[in-house]
């Protein structure tokens, strides 16, 4: 499973990026062993996703790979409806991905990756990222 690498930066580099990584293939560039990349637009937003509380639940469904949100909530001891509203956010980005679920059944959260590598550029992150209080 390849690690993510996982920055903070403008969606114009983003845009640059996906339109390098096209060229590329387009030229007939071998493209399955590219690293992911998750571009986060501001500190704050990446800070969300590395707040202890999260990290303790990645490191939940890593360590004990849970059945359902109610066994993850479980795990950390932490309230269900807490776990079951927070836990959608890193499945928004791709961190987690939910199995099964539909009417009344339970969803099985699985982490997509097994680490996170972190890239924050700081020249001239002032200008075009967002920052987060201490």
């Amino acid at each position: 499973m390849p690690t993510p690498k996982v920055t903070v930066g403008e969606r114009d580099r983003l845009d640059q990026r996906t339109r390098r990584r096209i060229k590329a293939a387009q030229e007939g560039e071998d493209l399955d062993d590219a690293q992911p990349v998750l571009t986060f637009g501001s500190y704050a937003k990446l800070s969300r996703l590395l707040s202890q509380k999260n990290l303790e639940r990645l490191d939940a469904l890593f360590e004990y790979e849970p059945d359902s949100i109610r066994e993850a909530s479980e795990l950390v001891d932490r309230d269900y409806k807490q776990v079951h509203r927070d836990l959608p956010e890193p499945g928004d980005i791709g961190v987690i991905e939910f199995e099964g679920g539909g009417s009344g059944r339970t969803k099985r959260p699985v982490l997509a990756y097994d680490g996170l590598g972190i890239d924050v550029p700081f020249t001239g992150s002032e200008d075009t990222v967002g920052t987060a209080a201490p």
